[in-house]
């Protein structure tokens, strides 16, 4: 592998890293986290330690999506006006807000887990 090469990995590395801590407020960028390590953990010349990484990115961004999706649930019943003065309602809201905060705490645990290891070039499980 030449150096070159290794910049441009470690590049799309840290760009992927960037996009994932932004995923924590749009989970638009947490696709183009996805899209960059998923380039790295393709190619086949990469170090052990950058595929590592990647996959780490792509694996945190696919549990964050389904928590995400899974606590956006929750919050249905408030789209229906009428709904809104039973008790249950308010409750569902409250469940997705718990939701909401394990599916932050979990892509922010998993970010600095990640970015950590990744300043020390070292693979992270």
């Amino acid at each position: 592998m030449t150096t070159d090469n290794l910049i441009k990995y470690r590049r799309y590395i840290a760009i992927s890293y960037v996009f994932m801590f932004l995923a924590l407020f749009t989970v638009i960028s947490g696709v183009f986290a996805y899209w960059f390590a998923r380039k790295v953990s393709q190619i086949d010349s990469t170090e052990v330690w950058m595929q590592a990484q990647a996959f780490w990115v792509m694996r945190a961004i696919v549990i964050y999506s389904i928590l995400a999706c899974f606590a956006a649930l929750w919050f249905i019943p408030l789209f229906f006006y009428y709904w809104d003065t039973y008790l249950w309602v308010t409750s569902c809201t409250v469940a997705g807000v718990i939701f909401s905060c394990i599916a932050f705490l979990y892509l922010l645990n998993t970010w600095i887990k990640g970015i950590t290891k990744f300043f020390k070039n070292k693979a992270v499980f």
